[in-house]
């Protein structure tokens, strides 16, 4: 799969994994762990980046835990109709842009948010767009948060493999996170491994 498919079947996906689908599901452990990691490590009232917000289950979770300055942004522009069915004081309070990362990233300021974080988002970018891991650390100016698949599961990512797809779908690359942030620079905070995800926290030297 070429970033072009890769990026028109977020663009388009319906049911499972879809904006509806996760705002059925709504908040869970992570959007709990998200709460924790922010009243440790970010700053008073921080500018806060979701990257693949989807429908907003972790962003109207942090909403209702006091975080005000909320930006989100999907390549699912449904993400934002459903989050206004779901989630309308999220979606009257934050501000949301529809398109793909390697597009939009580029064209925020350095350094324009406290806190980005992704949700098993960056996990799906193709390796030909690697380099957004770099736009990714350049817009935050304190903290870079991870909960990502690195293989936590046993169908996911074992025996060395790099690549794997869900429900012989879609793609999953399985990455280090560390390792890619603490080579363009980042200093690791916290590495707290799950079932399902891995949650690390980083910070700017």
């Amino acid at each position: 799969m070429n970033p072009d498919d890769n990026h028109h079947g977020w663009a388009n996906r319906s049911g499972d994994f879809s904006p509806a689908y996760y705002a059925e599901i709504g908040p869970n452990e992570v959007s709990e762990t998200l709460v924790t990691v922010f009243e440790h490590f970010a700053p008073d009232d921080p500018a806060i980046l979701e990257i693949g917000c989807s429908s907003g289950r972790h962003l109207a979770h942090l909403l209702d835990h006091g975080y005000e300055d909320l930006t989100g942004i999907d390549l699912n522009d449904e993400s934002f109709e459903v989050m206004a069915e779901y989630h309308p004081q999220l979606a009257e309070t934050g501000t949301f842009l529809a398109g793909a990362i390697e597009d939009l990233l580029p064209e925020f300021p350095d350094d324009k948010f406290d806190v980005v974080y992704s949700v098993e988002t960056l996990q799906h970018v193709h390796p030909d767009d690697e380099w957004v891991f770099e736009e990714v650390a350049r817009v935050s100016s304190d903290i870079v948060i991870t909960a990502e698949n690195e293989g936590n599961s046993p169908q996911r990512g074992r025996k060395g493999a790099e690549v794997s797809y869900v429900n012989d779908d879609f793609p999953l690359f399985h990455r280090n996170w560390k390792d890619v942030f603490s080579d363009i620079g980042l200093a690791q905070l916290l590495c707290e491994p799950g079932k399902r995800d891995t949650v690390r926290v980083f910070r700017g030297l």
